[in-house]
């Protein structure tokens, strides 16, 4: 994927944020959220899935563990959803974490649980 490409989706994404919050408002659990975006990608036909489950490597042997991706953007760009007050800094290096993991380049952190989405969205690269 080109950088322009995701610079794209990118826009995309913080756009799409911004619309589901403005109809749902803050207050809702993560589960409407992750709904809502998915649909906002949908209507803009923009491929994401939810819930995707990555196998947990360590050192090239399978842990037998997985993790899972809120949303995954085009196969490429991962979304990582709360809904809460003040955000941890362990909800950070989960994002972190995942994007090393899943080899992946962009990431999203979007708390939903704010009066203004533009304050709950935090972006992160991956050797970019």
């Amino acid at each position: 994927m080109t950088r322009e490409r995701y610079n794209e989706l990118a826009g995309q994404i913080v756009d799409a944020c911004f619309h589901v919050h403005k109809e749902l408002g803050p207050g809702l659990l993560e589960s409407a959220d992750e709904y809502a975006l998915l649909k906002e990608f949908e209507l803009r036909n923009i491929i994401a899935h939810n819930q995707v489950q990555v196998k947990l490597f360590y050192k090239g042997h399978d842990t037998g563990k997985y993790y899972a991706i809120d949303i995954l953007v085009e196969n490429e760009i991962v979304i990582e959803i709360k809904c809460c007050d003040i955000i941890p800094p362990v909800y950070k290096a989960q994002v972190i974490s995942y994007l090393k993991l899943s080899q992946k380049k962009l990431g999203f952190l979007v708390n939903f649980h704010v009066p203004v989405i533009k304050a709950g969205i935090t972006r992160f690269v991956n050797d970019f």
